[in-house]
């Protein structure tokens, strides 16, 4: 049975590929999970509308993560910390902590979009990543200061 992929397949292919796989396989699986259409000329039209809607959406999406890095870029956040001696922090500045200072800045966003090499332990000032979009990527400036 000829099928055409509705989304990218580890095994079959890639979105729009034309491809032949077992009757069972098709109606079973592949069919009612909606990872394929069946290979009419209807079906190839459903499908190039979708391929123009995704293109959209995800120019879309780049425009605005691109608008949100610069916008990240101009912000600094301060996070006041308990210290011991050596100027040690007592744990450790995390994600959660970054991404709630920055919700108190206006930006709501996930943890795990921030990107921290490695746990931030001492006071100072530290640029962070932030990976808003497959290729967008945004650095928010930490300072690191003593309660």
């Amino acid at each position: 049975m000829k099928i055409i992929l509705r989304q990218d397949h580890t095994t079959l292919g890639k979105i729009g590929d034309v491809v032949e796989v077992k009757d069972g396989y098709a109606r079973n699986y592949l069919l009612p999970r909606r990872i394929a259409y069946l290979a009419t000329k209807g079906s190839l039209n459903a499908l190039e509308e979708e391929k123009r809607q995704l293109g959209l959406h995800s120019q879309k999406e780049l425009h605005q993560a691109e608008k949100l890095a610069a916008d990240i870029e101009k912000l600094s956040i301060t996070l006041k910390v308990k210290v011991g001696e050596d100027e040690k922090l007592f744990g450790s500045v995390t994600s959660q902590m970054i991404a709630d200072a920055l919700k108190e800045k206006g930006i709501s966003m996930d943890k795990r979009i921030i990107e921290l090499d490695e746990p931030i332990k001492a006071l100072g000032i530290y640029t962070v990543n932030v990976k808003l979009h497959a290729n967008v990527s945004g650095k928010v400036k930490v300072w690191v200061v003593r309660e």
